[in-house]
């Protein structure tokens, strides 16, 4: 059974920084690809950041350049390094992974991240 639990996340002021990490058991993470999304209220999920299983990472043109996705295989466990915060970073932001082979997708239960001052 794979289960995904995320943690780091909370209130922040804009121009903080917040890591926000997910922790994979069930799935062997060097053959999936790990995304993070986020969706803010009365708006569609959206990928935030991903990496590949070749470690190529893509980010959502809002985040460039602020926000940095990482992984540790040995840990199961992928980071979301956000930094410059800003109020429309608020949203819940959930963890996916996807085996490259299967296709197969899990998601995290999601984490709130509200940047206010």
């Amino acid at each position: 059974q794979v289960q995904l639990v995320e943690a780091g996340g909370g209130l922040v002021q804009p121009g903080g920084s917040l890591r926000l990490s997910c922790t994979a058991s069930g799935i062997i993470f060097s053959i999936s690809t790990q995304g993070w999304y986020r969706q803010a209220p009365g708006k569609q999920r959206e990928l935030v950041a991903r990496i590949t299983s070749g470690a190529s990472t893509n980010y959502a043109d809002s985040v460039k350049g602020r926000f940095t996705i990482s992984r540790d295989n040995a840990k199961n466990t992928v980071y979301l390094q956000m930094n410059s915060l800003k109020p429309e970073d608020t949203a819940v932001y959930y963890c996916n992974i996807e085996n490259i082979y299967s296709f197969r997708n899990y998601w995290g239960q999601g984490i709130q991240v509200t940047v206010s001052s």
